[in-house]
């Protein structure tokens, strides 16, 4: 009797483990088209102060590369990308847990959030003009009305939030459930947390 033979299908040595580029890099540097409303380097936020020392947005080499995707198909259609928030350090969330320690809209500290990995953007659907477009609440909105299984949005609001989750997961990203804005790169597991202040990136 003639044994079964077991064939197995070995994938190139090369492409078993490809190095992950972990660099923070600058969304405005990479896209001019994208438009951005850094609202944790004004008071114009939550906390009522500004804390962050610099009004730049940075994302992991990966999560950056996707998101030029996103607003590069949406650019196509007519509305685009307005960046609200990106990389975070750590420093940063530990004070947002202060004021708000309930894990549905601020991460734990002790954990490390996503945007702490630098693979986690806040965003919005804008116009040419740069003028965010209608959605169910404003950023920052921790009540459930931002979330994503919410009821009572207008039509015009539930179809802007579709559109830009639609446009999100074609290019990797999730989003959290319990805001609208909030979309996470798929593998950002393989990120480590970082403290690294925003003006001292890259400089």
């Amino acid at each position: 009797m003639q044994r079964p033979v077991l064939l197995l299908l070995l994938a190139p040595l090369g492409a078993l483990a490809q190095p992950v580029d972990t660099s923070l890099v600058d969304l405005a540097a990479l896209d001019t088209t994208l438009r951005f409303d850094i609202r944790y380097a004004t008071a114009d936020n939550f906390t009522g102060v500004a804390v962050y020392p610099a009004a730049r947005a940075l994302l992991r080499h990966e999560a950056a590369v996707a998101l030029l995707a996103v607003q590069q198909e949406l650019r196509a259609e007519g509305p685009g990308l307005l960046i609200w928030d990106a990389y975070r350090p750590l420093s940063v969330q530990r004070v947002f847990w202060s004021l708000v320690p309930d894990e549905r809209y601020v991460a734990d500290p002790a954990k490390g959030s996503r945007h702490n990995r630098g693979a986690a953007v806040d965003l919005t659907l804008c116009d040419l003009e740069g003028r965010p477009l209608p959605m169910p609440t404003a950023f920052d909105d921790f009540s459930e009305r931002a979330h994503r299984a919410a009821r009572g949005w207008t039509e015009e609001q539930q179809r802007n939030c579709e559109h830009l989750q639609s446009a999100m997961e074609r290019h990797g990203f999730t989003g959290l459930p319990t805001e609208w804005w909030h979309y996470d790169l798929l593998d950002w597991q393989r990120y480590v947390v970082l403290d690294t202040p925003l003006n001292e990136v890259g400089r």
